[in-house]
């Protein structure tokens, strides 16, 4: 496992991706963090919703758990400037030593253009955003920015991740993604997985719970660009996708289905993968799903 750039953070082989939990209230948030925790997954990682702050979101999961790794998937870096990025991510290593990830993001064109930022050279603008965080002032207890990992989808954001951070989430993608990813970095950056997993009976019912899912990515252009340089037809990627690409993207079926999709993505290269789990009802907390699944982290443990 390429953990060298993690340091002492131990993120385990699977993780959680908090999807729908982000619509919760905080004590829903910390129960289901704590069994998270309790069922032996290694990682919760979590996107910047409208609903929460990532630094504030981290710091709920971090204070109801006690050694569940906490990854934010991603933090937007049009929405705090370079030295509060890095305060931030100062202040919760400090807080709680090895067990924070923070995972930068360039977002996508138009929520970029409805905060007044310019989208044109997202790769440009990461790097510029690295050098200013690493020089920001830090008054505060002596604390290291915690490891750094970019969603790297296309090969010049994957690039600067392997040249500039600990690794690479990329978010949406396939196996074969995967491997490329990895031939990119090399063998020494940590590189987790996104893997949306639809438990059902068959393709009907996991389609009826998976297409709002694809329905919203595929209609974003930094993932459907990211599926044409892989080879998918534009008519593929019509949402909510054909069935090729669904099967391609989402792991669905029974455990023993997603059992396998997982080690096709720890062959691809990944360090970890993400369970990204995508229910039929996004207001009910997705435990049955997290319990049902949980035999795998006895199976993949390091």
């Amino acid at each position: 496992m390429s953990l060298t750039r993690l340091g002492n953070i131990k993120p385990g082989r699977l993780g959680i991706f908090s999807g729908a939990l982000a619509a919760q209230p905080s004590t829903i948030q910390r129960e289901v963090a704590a069994e998270i925790q309790e069922l032996g997954y290694g990682t919760l990682w979590y996107g910047e919703a409208v609903a929460r702050e990532a630094f504030a979101q981290a710091s709920i999961f971090l204070s109801a758990t006690s050694k569940l790794v906490i990854a934010s998937g991603i933090a937007n870096i049009w929405a705090r400037d370079p030295t509060a990025m890095g305060a931030g991510g100062r202040a919760l290593a400090e807080a709680w030593p090895n067990r924070f990830i923070l995972g930068l993001g360039v977002s996508h064109a138009p929520a970029v253009a409805a905060r007044g930022h310019d989208y044109a050279r997202p790769v440009s603008a990461m790097r510029g955003y690295l050098d200013q965080m690493a020089q920001a002032p830090w008054r505060g207890p002596e604390a290291q920015l915690p490891p750094v990992v970019l969603a790297a989808l296309g090969p010049r954001m994957v690039a600067l991740a392997a040249e500039r951070t600990a690794g690479a989430y990329p978010y949406f993608t396939t196996v074969e993604h995967i491997r490329l990813v990895r031939e990119q970095l090399g063998p020494e950056p940590f590189l987790a997985a996104d893997l949306p997993v639809v438990l059902a009976r068959d393709r009907a019912e996991a389609r009826t719970i998976g297409d709002v899912h694809t329905n919203l990515y595929l209609r974003l252009d930094n993932y459907r660009n990211n599926l044409l340089r892989l080879g998918w037809k534009p008519d593929e990627l019509e949402p909510p996708g054909s069935d090729d690409l669904f099967d391609a993207v989402v792991a669905w079926g029974e455990t023993a289905t997603v059992h396998e999709r997982i080690n096709a993505l720890l062959s691809a290269g990944a360090d970890q993968v993400v369970l990204n789990l995508i229910t039929q009802d996004r207001s009910v907390p997705y435990l049955a799903e997290l319990r049902t699944l949980a035999s795998l982290n006895s199976v993949l443990a390091d």
